[in-house]
C-alpha cells in the first residue's frame, strides 16, 4: 500500500506540474492527492518500520494518557493504528492551518491596499525614460517591495506599472523577465516575502533576524548579476507614450493611509511574534482586524453597495482562494508521507547518494524551476528533523534561498513567473532563450556567496 500511496503522490505531482497541458487546475489535483494519500494510509495498516519507530511509540504514549490506560489497552493493534493516523492528521492540520490563516490575512491586507490604489504612491514616482536607469529602479523597487508584500503580488503590481511606462513590447518583455527574478529574490530573504520562507518561519526552522541577515546579500547577488549583464547588453528604447498619456491619475481616497497601515501590519508580524511568542498568524489577524476597522470608516459618504469594494468584506471576495486550497491539498499529501516515514527514508537515500546536503539543497533549488516550490519545501521539512538540524541551521537557510530563487530559471517555476506569463503573454521558449541563463547565473552567484559566507563564519 505504501508503494501505491507514493505512486498517487507522484502522479498528483505530475498533474500539478503539467497543469496547463492537462487543463486541470492544480488545486483540484492537490486536493485529490492529499485526500487519497490519507485515505489509503488509514486503510493500509502499519508497516514494520513505523511500528518500530520512535514517532509511533511517542504518539501511543500520548494516546494512552489522553484516553486512559484501561481504554487504551483494550484497543486492538489495528484500532491503535487508526487512532495514530487520526492523531497525525490532526497534528498536520494544526500546522497547515497556521500557514493558511497567515496567507489569508496577508492576501486580504494586500488586496485592501490595492483597492484603495495605495501602491500608486510608490509606482507613480517613477518617471525616467532611460531604459537602463528604469530597469535598475524597477528591479530594486520590486526586490524590496517583494520582501514586504510577497513575490506574486509585487510582480503583478510592477508589471501593471511597466505597461504604462513601456509601450515597446520587446523591451517590456525584458523588464517583465527581470521583475520575475527581482520578485523571487526579494521574497526569499524575509519571513513574509515568499510562502516557502514563511513555511520555514512558522515551522520554527528559521528565525526572523537571522534569515534576513544571512540571505539579504545572496538574494541581492541573485538580482545584481542579471542586472549587470543587461546593463551592458540591453539595447533599444522604451517606445513612445501615447499623446495625453498620464499614469498619475487621482488616487483613491485613503490610499496613503491604507498603504502605511498595510505595510505596518505586515512588517510588524515578526515583531509581534518576538514579543508575544504567539504564532505569526495571530499577529497577521491582528493587523487585518485593525485595517478592517479603518476601512469601514474611511468612506462614510458612500452607500453600502459601493463601500463594500473598499472594505475587508470586499477584499475577501477577491483574494485567490484556490491558491490557499492548493496549499492545503499539497501540504496534506506531504504530511501523509511524513507520517508514513517515507520522507525520512528518502532523506537517508539522498544523503547516501550525494553525501553533502549542500548539493542536495542546490538540486532542490534547480528542481523548483520545474516543480512547484511549496511541496518541495514541505517535503524537505519532513525529510530533515530539527533534532538533527536545529533552528537557523545551514540546511534551512540555504533551502529558503534555493527554493525561493531557483524558480526564476524557468518562467513556469514560480507563482510570480506564471502570473507574469499570463499578463504579458510571454512565450516559454522566449524566456528560456533570453532570461533563463542569466537567472541561472544569478541563482548560482547567490548560492556561491551564501556558501562562502557560511565557510567564513564557521572558520
Amino acid at each position: 500500500m505504501e508503494i501505491l500511496i507514493i505512486i498517487i503522490f507522484i502522479v498528483g505531482y505530475l498533474f500539478i506540474a503539467l497543469e496547463h497541458s492537462v487543463n486541470i487546475n492544480k488545486t483540484a489535483s492537490a486536493l485529490l492527492t492529499g485526500v487519497l494519500c490519507w485515505t489509503l494510509f488509514i486503510l493500509s495498516g502499519p508497516t514494520e518500520a513505523l511500528l518500530s519507530s520512535e514517532v509511533y511509540e511517542r504518539v501511543k504514549q500520548i494516546m494512552a494518557v489522553e484516553m486512559g490506560m484501561d481504554k487504551f489497552n483494550a484497543l486492538t493493534e489495528a484500532a491503535v493504528f487508526r487512532e495514530f493516523v487520526l492523531y497525525e492528521l490532526n497534528y498536520h492540520l494544526g500546522s497547515i492551518s497556521q500557514i493558511l490563516f497567515f496567507l489569508l490575512g496577508a492576501m486580504t491586507i494586500v488586496e485592501l491596499v490595492d483597492a484603495h490604489q495605495g501602491f500608486r504612491f510608490i509606482t507613480d514616482r517613477i518617471s525616467t525614460r532611460n531604459p537602463k536607469v528604469l530597469l535598475w529602479i524597477i528591479c530594486l523597487v520590486t526586490f524590496f517591495l517583494s520582501a514586504i508584500l510577497d513575490n506574486l503580488t509585487t510582480a503583478i503590481v510592477m508589471v501593471s506599472l511597466i505597461r504604462k511606462l513601456i509601450p515597446d513590447r520587446q523591451m517590456r518583455m525584458f523588464f517583465a523577465g527581470m521583475i520575475i527574478i527581482a520578485a523571487n529574490a526579494g521574497g526569499a530573504w524575509t519571513p513574509i516575502g515568499d510562502v516557502t520562507t514563511t513555511m520555514l518561519w512558522i515551522g520554527g526552522q528559521i528565525s526572523t533576524v537571522n534569515i534576513m541577515k544571512m540571505l539579504i546579500a545572496p538574494s541581492m547577488m541573485c538580482l545584481l548579476v542579471p542586472l549587470l549583464y543587461l546593463n551592458f547588453t540591453l539595447k533599444g528604447t522604451l517606445g513612445e507614450l501615447k499623446a495625453g498619456h498620464d499614469h498619475k491619475n487621482e488616487h483613491e481616497k485613503g490610499g496613503r493611509v491604507m498603504l502605511i497601515l498595510g505595510v505596518a501590519a505586515l512588517v510588524s508580524v515578526p515583531v509581534f511574534k518576538t514579543f508575544t511568542h504567539l504564532p505569526p498568524y495571530v499577529g497577521m489577524l491582528l493587523g487585518l482586524g485593525i485595517l478592517w476597522v479603518v476601512s469601514e470608516r474611511i468612506h462614510p459618504e458612500l452607500d453600502d453597495a459601493t463601500k463594500k469594494h473598499y472594505t475587508v468584506a470586499g477584499a475577501l471576495s477577491r483574494i485567490d482562494v484556490p491558491s490557499v486550497l492548493f496549499f492545503l491539498g499539497i501540504l496534506l499529501a506531504v504530511g501523509a508521507l511524513e507520517s508514513m516515514l517515507t520522507l525520512q527514508s528518502f532523506a537517508q537515500f539522498l544523503s547516501s547518494a550525494f553525501g553533502d546536503n549542500r548539493i542536495i539543497i542546490s538540486l532542490i533549488g534547480l528542481l523548483s524551476a520545474i516543480v512547484d516550490n511549496v511541496p518541495l519545501v514541505a517535503a524537505s521539512m519532513g525529510m530533515y528533523s530539527m533534532d538533527v538540524y536545529p533552528q537557523d541551521h545551514l540546511i534551512w537557510e540555504y533551502l529558503a534561498y534555493c527554493a525561493g530563487t531557483g524558480g526564476s530559471i524557468l518562467i513556469i517555476g514560480s507563482a510570480a513567473g506564471v502570473a507574469v506569463m499570463g499578463m504579458e503573454k510571454i512565450d516559454f521558449i522566449w524566456y528560456l532563450k533570453r532570461i533563463s541563463l542569466i537567472a541561472l547565473l544569478g541563482y548560482a552567484s547567490g548560492a556561491a556567496l551564501y556558501l562562502a559566507m557560511q565557510s567564513f563564519i564557521s572558520h
